[in-house]
C-alpha cells in the first residue's frame, strides 16, 4: 500500500546521497538536543547561582534516577521508531496506522507506571545512593513533584519517536524549542524571583513537559498523512504492543543498565562528599553538549538503516553505517579537544568552590579522551538495532557499561583513593565496549536481514 507524501513532508532516506540523508536528519536532532541540554543547563546554574552549592548536586543526583526509571520508556519508544521506521520504508499504510496509535497509548501506560515507581521508590534509592544529608531533603523534594508530571514526558517522547521514525525531525526540534523556552522562562520567575528552590526548577520542569506534548499529540491528531492518530482509534493492539516491546525491551535493558551504573557511579562520588557532587554534576551539564549529538547520530542510524532494510537496501545500510560512524567520530574528536583546551573555565563557570573546580577538572581528564570510543559505540549500535537485532547491542552494553563498572567500582577505584578511581569508571568501560561493538558490527549476522516482521 502506498503512502501518499511529499519530499517536504517527510525525509525519505531510502533514496539519494547517504551522507545528505543523515545531515539533513541529524541536524534538527542535534539542535534538539542542544536546546534540550541547553535548559537543563540554565536550569542548573540558576539552582547553583540562587540556591546553592547542596541544591545543584541534589538535583545532579537525582538526574541518575531519573534516567534510571526513563530508560524503560526510553526502550519502548525506541522498539516503536524502528517499527514504524521498516513499515515506512515498506510503504505499508496499514500497519503503520496501527503501530502509531498503539504508540501513543503505549505512552500514557508507561507514563503512569514509571510515575508511580518515582514517588514510592525516590527516596529510598537516593538513600542507597549514599546521598549526603544535606542534599537529601531537596533531592527528595525535586524527586517527587518531577514524577508528577512523567505522563506529559512520555507522552512527548513516544510521539517524538514516531515522528522521527518517518523523518519529521524537525518537528522534534519546534516543540523542543517552543518547551525549552518555557522551561527556562519559569526557572527564571519561580527560582531566580520567586525563590522556590528546587520545588521552582521542577515545576517548570513539568510544565514545559505539558507544553510539548500538547503540541505533539495536536500535531498528529490534525496531521492527514499516514501517521496521523484519531482518539476513536487509539485501542490496545495486543499483537503490535508486542511487536514494539519485543524490539524495544534489549534497547530498555540496554539504557537501564547504563543508567543504573551511572547511580553507581554517583554513589561512588558522593561518598566523597557534597562539593565533589557538586564539581561531577556541573561536569555531566556541560558533557550533555557533547555526548546528546552523539545520541542524535545514533538515532538517525537507526531511522536511516530501518528505512532502508524495511526496503530491502542492504547496500544503502552498509555504506550509511560508514557514514554515520564518521560524522559521530569527527565530531567527538573535536568536542574532546575543546573539552580539555578549556576545562578550567568550563567548569567554574558553575561553581566557583575549589573543591568542586577540582572535582569536574578530573572528571573532564578521565572522560573528554573516550569521546570518540563512546561515538563507535552508539553509531554501531544505533545500525544494528535499525534492523530490529536490538539483542546484541544490549548483550555487549550489559557486559561492558554495567557488569565491568561494577566491578571496577568494588575492586579497582578504592585501590586509587581518590575519586579519580572513580571517574575511571567510564575511561575503561567504554573502551572495552567500543572494542566489542566493532568486533560485532565487523562480524555479526545483521546485515543482511531484519528482525521485524
Amino acid at each position: 500500500m502506498d503512502i501518499r507524501r511529499s519530499k517536504t513532508q517527510s525525509n525519505i532516506m531510502t533514496e539519494g546521497s547517504p551522507f545528505r540523508a543523515l545531515l539533513l536528519y541529524s541536524l534538527p536532532l542535534i539542535a534538539g538536543n542542544f536546546m534540550q541540554q541547553l535548559y537543563n543547563t540554565v536550569d542548573s546554574l540558576i539552582v547553583g547561582r540562587y540556591v546553592g552549592d547542596a541544591a545543584l548536586a541534589a538535583v545532579g543526583g537525582s538526574g541518575q534516577i531519573i534516567n534510571f526509571l526513563l530508560s524503560f520508556m526510553w526502550g519502548a519508544s525506541a522498539g516503536a521508531g524502528i517499527v514504524i521506521a521498516q513499515y515506512f520504508g515498506a510503504k505499508d499504510r496499514k500497519r503503520l496506522e496501527r503501530a502509531c496509535h498503539t504508540t501513543v497509548l503505549l505512552a500514557v501506560v508507561a507514563g503512569l507506571l514509571i510515575m508511580a515507581l518515582g514517588l514510592i521508590f525516590s527516596k529510598s534509592a537516593l538513600i542507597w545512593m549514599q546521598t549526603p544529608p544535606d542534599m537529601l531533603e531537596e533531592a527528595m523534594i525535586y524527586l517527587q513533584v518531577f514524577f508528577i508530571g512523567m505522563v506529559f514526558n512520555a507522552v512527548y517522547n513516544m510521539i517524538a519517536g514516531i515522528l522521527n521514525a518517518v523523518g519529521r525531525s524537525e518537528l522534534s526540534l519546534l516543540f523542543l524549542v517552543i518547551s525549552s523556552v518555557t522551561n527556562i522562562t519559569l526557572d527564571i520567575a519561580l527560582v531566580a524571583g520567586l525563590r522556590m528552590g528546587v520545588m521552582g526548577a521542577a515545576v517548570a520542569t513539568d510544565v514545559s513537559q505539558a507544553v510539548s506534548a500538547v503540541l505533539a499529540v495536536g500535531f498528529l491528531m490534525r496531521t492527514k498523512e499516514s501517521y496521523g492518530i484519531s482518539l476513536r482509534k487509539i485501542r490496545w493492539d495486543s499483537v503490535m504492543a508486542k511487536r514494539i516491546l519485543r524490539i524495544g525491551f534489549p534497547t530498555a535493558i540496554q539504557q537501564a543498565v547504563i543508567c543504573f551504573s551511572n547511580v553507581l557511579i554517583q554513589s561512588g562520588v558522593n561518598a566523597y562528599g557534597t562539593l565533589a557532587a557538586s564539581g561531577f554534576t556541573a561536569y555531566i551539564k556541560v558533557d550533555g553538549f557533547n555526548i546528546l549529538p552523539v545520541m542524535s547520530f545514533s538515532l538517525a542510524a537507526t531511522t536511516y538503516v530501518g528505512q532502508n532494510a524495511g526496503a530491502g537496501r542492504w547496500d544503502r545500510v552498509k555504506r550509511g553505517t560508514v557514514t554515520v560512524l564518521l560524522m559521530s567520530v569527527v565530531y567527538t574528536v573535536i568536542m574532546g579537544a575543546v573539552m580539555i583546551i578549556f576545562r578550567y573555565p568550563i567548569i567554574s563557570f558553575f561553581t566557583s568552590n575549589a573543591t568542586a573546580l577540582r572535582s569536574g577538572v578530573l572528571c573532564v581528564w578521565a572522560l573528554a579522551p573516550c569521546y570518540a570510543f563512546l561515538a563507535v559505540i552508539h553509531s554501531l549500535a544505533g545500525a544494528v538495532r535499525g534492523t530490529g537485532h536490538t539483542v546484541p547491542p544490549m548483550v555487549i552494553i550489559l557486559i561492558n557499561l554495567c557488569g565491568l563498572r561494577i566491578l571496577w567500582i568494588r575492586f579497582i577505584a578504592p585501590l586509587f583513593h581518590s575519586i579519580m578511581g572513580v571517574y575511571l569508571t567510564y575511561s575503561v568501560s567504554i573502551f572495552m565496549c567500543a572494542l566489542m561493538m566493532v568486533l560485532y558490527t565487523w562480524k555479526g549476522k545483521w546485515k543482511d536481514r531484519t528482525a521485524v516482521k
